[in-house]
Parts: structure tokens; C-alpha cells; sequence
């Protein structure tokens, strides 16, 4: 349903949406619920059953999938660069973003998209910049940051008050202390931790929760001793879990992610 009937006023333009500020041209679809002095910008899209909290700004080319919970103070689609006309930001269904979290649009510095998947938790007080991807079922917790263009994948779990610099890649089921300082890609799989983010072991718990079956959880751990317990260095390795190892798509994860490692990975 789009609300920019011409009949209607920007300034509380229905009694539904009473002290909230609507651009004629947004586009909301049904069952949104809006909080009042929330700003919605000419070029957002919202779709069904999404739940915008007071005082939340929504600005830029944006759009905003079903059923997502966006919590007071929130803001979402600012573009970082002065004049940007690239200023894309996608987030899909099911996501909770809570108090005050921001969200930058895409640049034309960068892929000129910021992306958001499904069914993921931003905690309060979290940053995500510029062109960053976040995969679905991802996890960040409070005061968490993430520079611009890093990558998380699937089931990824970053605790609270860690810095992501900017272009890092953090791998599928793999888990970030608290407080950390990421400044190199982090494999799948693998837990870090510290200042800066050193390697502490395996993400068994996540990978358990994540049903990953013991045979291959037993792969998991002879390609981490490959990597982190031996004198070879990531191509070396690489080829050593490619002959030594099964093909199952874990592994085949695994090393498709060093393959592609341009930073240097955590240790």
C-alpha cells in the first residue's frame, strides 16, 4: 500500500500515523506500525508487518523487507559521504534492530550498497558502515561496530563493544569476544578474541547449535590444526586440507574463504 495519495498531508498524515513525518512518496505496506516523531523519507519502502518504534529516522534509497522490529532512536539509510547520490541500503525479513543502532547507506566509494539478510539481531547502540554485507542469523551485541565494506556471514556471533576494521571478512559460525579489535579476516568456524583479536579455538557450541554432524565437526578441527597448529602458511595450508581432507561442504566452505583472503586472517 503506498500512502503518497495526493489527499493526504505529509505532517501527520493519518490518525494511524499521528506525529510521525511521512514523505508522500514513501511506500508502506500493510500492518506497518509507526511510532511517533519517526521520519520517513520520499525513497523508503516498508514492507508488511514491520514495526518502527518513536523517533526513528529512515532516510535514503531504502528498503525495509517484512516483519523487522526497528526500536526507538534507530537510524537507518545516512549516507556517509556529502552529496552521495549511490546511497542504497537493503534490509530483509524478520530482523530485530534495536535502540539507536545506525545503519549507513551504500557509497559510490564502495559497491554502492549496504546489505542486510534475514532473521538477524543488532543489538542496541551498534554501528554498521558503508557498503558492509551482513549475511542472516547473524548476531551483534551491544555497541558493536563494524567499518565500512566488512562482510559477516551466516550464524556469525559478535559480542559487545568490538571494532571491526574496515574491509575485514568474518566467516560463517564463527564467534567474536567481547571488547574485541578485528583487524584481519576471521576463517569460519573460529573464535577470536582480544585487542588485538587473536584466535582462541573452534566455535564447537556454534557449531553444535548449528547441527553441524560430529564427522564433520572432527574435519573442522584437523583443518584448524592445519592452519593454526603447523609452520605453514595459508597457501600451504590450503593445499594440505585440499589433499588431506574430506569434500564435504564445511570444508569446502572453509577453504573457498581462504582462497579469497586478501587482509590476512586472525591468529
Amino acid at each position: 500500500m503506498s500512502i503518497g495519495d495526493k489527499d493526504k498531508k505529509v505532517l501527520n498524515i493519518s490518525d494511524k500515523y499521528q506525529k510521525a513525518y511521512i514523505h508522500p512518496q514513501a511506500e508502506i505496506g500493510k500492518n506497518v506500525k509507526i511510532g511517533p516523531f519517526t521520519t520517513i523519507g520520499p525513497n523508503v519502502k516498508i514492507g508488511d508487518d514491520t514495526e518502527i518504534g518513536s523517533h526513528v529516522m529512515i532516510q535514503g534509497d531504502t528498503f525495509i523487507g517484512e516483519g523487522n522490529k526497528i526500536y526507538h532512536g534507530a537510524s537507518l539509510g545516512i549516507s556517509s559521504i556529502k552529496d552521495n547520490k549511490d546511497d542504497y541500503l537493503f534490509i530483509g525479513d524478520n530482523n530485530i534492530i534495536r535502540e539507536y543502532v545506525s545503519i549507513e547507506s551504500g557509497s559510490s566509494s564502495g559497491n554502492g550498497e549496504t546489505k542486510i539478510g534475514n532473521d538477524n539481531m543488532i543489538m542496541a547502540y551498534c554501528h554498521i558502515s558503508a557498503n558492509s554485507n551482513l549475511s542472516s542469523n547473524i548476531i551483534m551485541s551491544n555497541a558493536t561496530s563494524l567499518g565500512e565494506e566488512v562482510m559477516v556471514e551466516d550464524h556469525a556471533v559478535i559480542a559487545g563493544m568490538t571494532n571491526v576494521k574496515e574491509h575485514v571478512r568474518i566467516g560463517r559460525i564463527a564467534m567474536v569476544g567481547a571488547h574485541s579489535n578485528v583487524l584481519k579476516d576471521i576463517p569460519p568456524y573460529i573464535i577470536v578474541d582480544g585487542h588485538p583479536g587473536q584466535v582462541s579455538g573452534i566455535n564447537i557450541i556454534g557449531l553444535r547449535r548449528n547441527e553441524i554432524k560430529p564427522a564433520v565437526r572432527k574435519e573442522i578441527k584437523r583443518a584448524y590444526k592445519i592452519l593454526y597448529r603447523s609452520d605453514l602458511d595459508i597457501n600451504e595450508a590450503i593445499i594440505e586440507m585440499d589433499n588431506k581432507l574430506n569434500a564435504d561442504q564445511e570444508i569446502e566452505h572453509f577453504l573457498r574463504f581462504l582462497r579469497n583472503v586478501k587482509r590476512g586472517i586472525c591468529r
